[in-house]
Formats: structure tokens, C-alpha cells, sequence
């Protein structure tokens, strides 16, 4: 048996954890398991209310919305960060945004915001805390990709290649810096049932909840593992398909998106 790519964690307790995207879906849920657990946790998305709901009843946790397309703004929340705990020992981003489209729809601004949010904002991110981490020896990353960025899913023209370059990005911190003493979490979700996902108008195999999602996720990042992805009745055939000829691949695909 080979041992995980990351130290597993035993004691999640006062951990500091760094929740990009949690005001609601899988953010919120995975920050309702880490307090749970006991760590420190900032939540941080564009809708305060929301954010503050998340908080209620925990002491533990510090509420910093912001716009993550504001380059400015990181380095602002990230020195309330400091001032209050020192530092993070783990940033996962969960901030995303997807719209259903196929190519010929694909309105180029629209696009560009897309890529900023779900692409973009990580490396704001990572410019940010990642010289305090390299510093300390410890602590990780978590990117949030998703499973359509292991093929080419219909109706994903801008979310299916932002989550592909993502997984590529993970593969590449993960190279960089393991030998830093940090940990790297690629994640990649089925479908789960969010704001998001009900714009679709095709039957979404194995939909999953944002709890459901946010205990896989947990499960995997106490085992230390590298990549977590889930459910795997759903992501082992995706895995599966990406090594099939290109023509029984497309044919494939093409069934996966009929309309309800």
C-alpha cells in the first residue's frame, strides 16, 4: 500500500483554515465541518449575510467578504488574518462560477469573468499566503476543480477548461511544493445540487448534496490525500472515458447531456 501523498491530519483542532467561497453550496457545508472539528476558520465570499450565517453560534471564526476579482482586497483580508492568528495553515478555494452554454452562446465577457473567478482569483490567492507558508514549513492548499475538467462536457465552454487548468495547476504547486514541506488537495466533485448546478437542464448522474460533498472532501484531506474526487460510482467511469478512443468518447459524452 502506498502512503498518501500528504501527511494525513489526525487533529483538525485550531487548525486555521482559509474558506474562499463559503457564504453557501460546498463552501459553507466544509466550513460547518471544520468547526465542528474544531479549528479556526475564515469565511470569505462577496455576501456578508450569508457569511455571517455560517458563522452564527462559533467563536472560532472570522468573516472577511470581499470580491475575489479585487487583487487589492487579498492582501487587506489576509493582514486581518495575521493580526488576528498569525497566519493560515490551509486555503482551499471554493469560489466558482458556471453557466451552461455551448460554444456558439459564449458571450466573451461573460467568459472573462468566469476565468478570472474560477482561475484568476487562485493565483491572487496563492501570491498572497504562499510566501508565509513556504516560510513556516507547513500547512497547504486546496483547489476545488471539478470532474468537467477531465474531459470536454457539452454545455461547459468556459467552467470545463477553467477546472481543466486548474487540475494542471494542482499537479504543478503539488511538483513545487512538496518538497517545501506543503501540502497540495486537488479536488474534483461530481455534481452537486447548488445555485450553480440547477441551471442545468440535463439529468446530473450521482447528484450529491453540498454536505455530502463537504464530508468527502473532509474524509480526504484528513487522509492526506492528493487527489479527492467523488462519488466514485461517477468519477471512476469519467476516469474510464478519458482513455477511450476519441470516437467512442465524443459518442459518450453526447449522451450525458440530453435534456431532461
Amino acid at each position: 500500500m502506498w502512503p498518501p501523498l500528504n501527511p494525513p491530519i489526525k487533529d483538525w483542532t485550531d487548525k486555521r483554515i482559509w474558506l474562499i467561497g463559503a457564504s453557501s453550496g460546498i463552501g459553507a457545508a466544509l466550513a460547518r465541518h471544520a468547526l465542528s472539528a474544531g479549528a479556526k476558520v475564515i469565511l470569505t465570499a462577496r455576501r456578508q449575510p450569508q457569511l455571517e450565517a455560517v458563522a452564527a453560534g462559533h467563536k472560532q471564526t472570522l468573516v472577511l467578504p470581499f470580491d475575489v476579482l479585487d487583487t487589492a482586497a487579498w492582501s487587506k483580508a489576509y493582514a486581518s488574518i495575521v493580526s488576528r492568528w498569525g497566519g493560515v495553515d490551509l486555503i482551499v478555494f471554493c469560489a466558482a462560477d458556471y453557466r451552461p452554454e455551448r460554444s456558439w452562446a459564449v458571450e466573451p465577457a461573460v467568459a472573462a469573468q468566469t476565468l478570472q473567478i474560477n482561475l484568476g482569483s487562485v493565483y491572487s490567492g496563492l501570491a498572497t499566503v504562499l510566501p508565509d507558508l513556504m516560510a513556516q514549513g507547513h500547512g497547504g492548499v486546496a483547489l476545488v476543480a471539478s470532474v468537467a475538467g477531465f474531459v470536454g462536457l457539452p454545455n461547459a465552454s468556459v467552467y470545463g477548461p477553467s477546472k481543466a487548468a486548474l487540475i494542471n495547476l494542482a499537479e504543478i504547486l503539488y511538483t513545487d511544493l512538496h518538497p517545501q514541506g506543503l501540502a497540495v488537495y486537488l479536488i474534483n466533485p461530481g455534481f452537486v445540487k447548488t445555485q450553480l448546478t440547477a441551471q442545468n437542464r440535463f439529468a446530473m448522474p450521482a447528484l450529491q448534496t453540498p454536505e455530502q460533498a463537504a464530508l468527502a472532501i473532509w474524509r480526504g484531506l484528513s487522509r492526506g490525500q492528493f487527489e479527492i474526487h467523488f462519488p466514485r460510482r461517477f468519477t471512476q467511469l469519467l476516469k474510464i472515458l478519458q482513455l477511450l478512443p476519441y470516437r467512442l468518447r465524443f459518442f459518450l459524452l453526447a449522451q450525458l447531456v440530453q435534456p431532461k
